[in-house]
């Protein structure tokens, strides 16, 4: 096979976690090379991405609490709201590399918010306690993808664009010297950083753009390389045209949830008589819970809508009248006070008093002018249909503290790394983990690939074809993706049974025996089915390991039970590490992540 194309670092990626990574390679004076599906700039989570404020975490020098350390609040944080299956080492990388992150991409322009003192205006975001969000906006994410685009062009680093990788090229000693790519060309490698991100297109319904597909985990995984907390996915509901993720102003409106039919179904999903207030108590606190959690009370409501669909409905949010039984002059008037701006006015005098839209209007204006530009009116009354979407997956490749992965000659950064978050993440943790961990993939990539020049590795072997299927009538691959994407929306989102999980396994290998033929959608899309079909067994495989609940994983006696298992403490304080055993087929070992090694006291305002 030709040896076309080669570098010192080949990041394989678009997105912000891999332009980082080739930024902190270059910086490291290795050659680069970016490989990526799409056009540089248009690719990734980063560069498409957008919710109603999205969020980058990072503790500032003005940053609460203060005092001494202050990284240490939030890597607590995010061990602790991770559920205590997380490397403490990874995520104490992590709080202590956000500031320095951030200030990068301010030095290249990120338009981030300001107090009127000029210092970085901060919120605080899902399960955190200090307000460390730093933001521009619905498109922080974009914005720091193109600051960092304008960097790798500015810096000319060599970029192939529209191409993909199908396989790492390994050595005899299981060393990764390489990437093949779809159209049968090998680059050469000093090291590889997998930036490739998670593997949205898995579910029917995702916040994630096209070509997600798992493919680094995949290749990752039969190259030998371990991953991590696969089971916990993130799933937030959100709006099924759009994509938005329907956080935050959406739900603290107090719109209705109905069916198609226009039924009202939430309080089915609450015990007997629960009082009204109650139930809207927990609507509205969804807005800062958006991702489905055991630990959040507002799980019945990701519960209810996906039993409701499971029934064969659709479901909407309605902002033209108030649902039933809602009296605002009972609502704590503490939820509304999160809003200063507003708190002169209670929501039970109009305008507020009159309709969620008009609330929608008072909290998150810019909100109905997005819909309504990309087709859901809600002025003219259009309901906004949602459904659970797979938003971040929060395991993946395990890494260390270098962003190493078990194979020599590979690491992994971004949402394909694991290890780092746990069952839940604190809002914003996304974003600045593709600088932080970016920023040290490519610079141990560098490293590694000016080592190995000194002692090059053996020549590569042959990529492994995997084997054509020849049992039952041949299946359009398009098909056969849709089916894998709506078994594990069944089995594998927000309902997760012992029962679900054998037949989502047996539905899958049934599948992937029979043959897929490929001749309308393309080779490259064919790759990328297997890479799904393969994550599917993984993240099924990770899903009935863990007999209880933490996080996104609801794990249930019954299809039609309402309350999941409870969480089970210390016993499942560990983490599923899967890496590929005999025959190919996963093996699964549950370990001790690493523990804290920092103090923590409490400030006296706590």
């Amino acid at each position: 096979m030709p040896e076309m194309l080669g570098a010192d670092v080949v990041i394989i990626g678009g997105g912000g976690a891999a332009l980082r990574a080739a930024l902190a390679a270059h910086d490291r004076r290795a050659t680069v090379l970016v490989l990526t599906k799409g056009e540089l700039g248009k690719t990734g989570v980063t560069a498409l991405s957008c919710s109603d404020r999205m969020a980058f975490h990072a503790t500032l020098e003005h940053t609460e609490p203060g005092g001494p350390d202050p990284w240490r609040y939030h890597a607590e944080d995010i061990y602790r709201i991770g559920g205590r299956v997380s490397d403490a080492s990874l995520a104490r990388i992590l709080a202590r590399g956000a500031g320095a992150a951030f200030s990068y991409l301010d030095k290249l322009g990120v338009p981030f918010a300001r107090r009127p003192d000029g210092l970085a205006d901060q919120f605080v975001t899902d399960g955190s306690k200090y307000a460390r969000a730093c933001y521009t906006g619905p498109h922080t994410a974009n914005h720091i993808h193109a600051a960092l685009t304008a960097e790798v062009r500015r810096l000319n680093l060599p970029v192939l664009e529209n191409v993909a990788a199908v396989d790492l090229a390994q050595d005899g000693k299981g060393r990764v010297v390489g990437v093949y790519l779809a159209d049968g060309r090998r680059v050469k490698a000093g090291a590889v950083v997998l930036a490739t991100g998670g593997a949205g297109q898995a579910y029917e319904v995702t916040v994630f753009p096209e070509g997600m597909t798992g493919d680094g985990y995949a290749m990752a995984y039969r190259a030998g390389a371990e991953l991590v907390n696969l089971e916990f996915i993130q799933f937030g509901l959100s709006s099924v045209k759009t994509r938005l993720a329907c956080s935050g102003s959406l739900m603290r409106a107090w719109p209705r949830l109905v069916t198609e039919e226009g039924r009202e179904f939430l309080a089915d999903y609450f015990p007997r008589g629960t009082p009204p207030g109650q139930i809207y108590t927990v609507l509205f606190r969804k807005g800062a819970s958006w991702p489905v959690s055991r630990e959040e009370p507002s799980h019945i409501i990701d519960i209810a809508v996906f039993s409701e669909m499971r029934k064969g409905h659709t479901v909407h949010m309605d902002f033209s009248r108030n649902p039933a039984g809602l009296d605002l002059a009972k609502i704590d008037p503490a939820l509304w006070a999160k809003y200063p701006n507003l708190a002169a006015l209670p929501p039970s005098e109009p305008p507020y008093r009159d309709s969620p839209l008009a609330r929608l209007r008072a909290i998150n204006a810019p909100s109905v002018a997005w819909l309504k530009e990309r087709g859901v009116d809600l002025e003219a009354g259009d309901w906004l249909e949602l459904a659970p979407a797979c938003q971040h997956f929060q395991g993946g490749v395990k890494i260390d503290e270098q962003a190493a992965t078990s194979i020599a000659g590979l690491f992994a950064a971004g949402e394909v790394a694991g290890g780092q978050h746990g069952a839940n993440r604190p809002g914003g943790n996304a974003l600045m983990d593709s600088q932080v961990f970016g920023k040290i993939a490519g610079q141990s990539a560098a490293d590694y690939a000016n080592f190995v020049q000194a002692f090059p590795p053996s020549k590569p072997k042959a990529r492994h074809e995997p084997a054509a299927a020849t049992e039952g009538e041949p299946i359009d691959v398009r098909d056969a993706r849709k089916q894998i994407q709506h078994l594990m929306s069944t089995y594998a989102s927000i309902k997760r049974t012992a029962k679900g999980v054998k037949a989502g396994l047996e539905e899958l290998a049934e599948l992937v025996k029979r043959p897929w033929a490929a001749t309308q959608a393309g080779t490259e899309f064919l790759e990328e089915t297997r890479n799904i079909a393969l994550v599917a067994e993984l993240v099924l495989t990770a899903c009935g390991a863990r007999a209880e609940s933490r996080g996104p994983h609801l794990y249930f006696t019954s299809r039609d039970a309402i309350q999941p298992l409870p969480r089970k403490d210390p016993a499942w304080q560990v983490y599923n590490v899967i890496a590929r055993g005999p025959g190919g087929r996963p093996k699964l070992e549950a370990r001790k992540p690493v523990p804290p090694d920092w103090d923590l006291v409490q400030p006296t305002d706590a």
